[in-house]
């Protein structure tokens, strides 16, 4: 059983399944969710627009199911995906693609 947060949200990391890049992070409802499993597509709870929301149906970028796990703690989300596209609203194939810092070994 998933811990949902106060909001009724769980995280949840988008990783490709081929070769394990994180996508994007997003937020999950129980309803989402059960879309997700129904549907073998990825459906978010989107928090700026409290609405659900189907990743791709206006961009065309699809996140299609291989995976999902739960973490320890039962409250975050590892879904493994196939993009149809490029991930990210700006284009990007992920969101994380700029670096915050550098860090070095000492």
């Amino acid at each position: 059983m998933l811990k949902f947060d106060e909001k009724g949200l769980v995280a949840a990391i988008i990783q490709d399944a081929e070769n394990g890049e994180v996508l994007m992070l997003g937020y999950v409802n129980e309803e989402s969710l059960q879309k997700t499993l129904e549907t073998g597509q990825v459906w978010f709870y989107s928090r700026s627009r409290q609405e659900l929301w189907h990743k791709g149906e206006t961009s065309g970028s699809y996140l299609n199911v291989r995976n999902i796990y739960k973490d320890c703690d039962d409250d975050a989300l590892l879904l493994q995906v196939e993009a149809t596209g490029p991930v990210c609203h700006t284009g990007n194939r992920s969101c994380f693609f700029r670096r915050l810092k550098e860090v070095t070994e000492s």
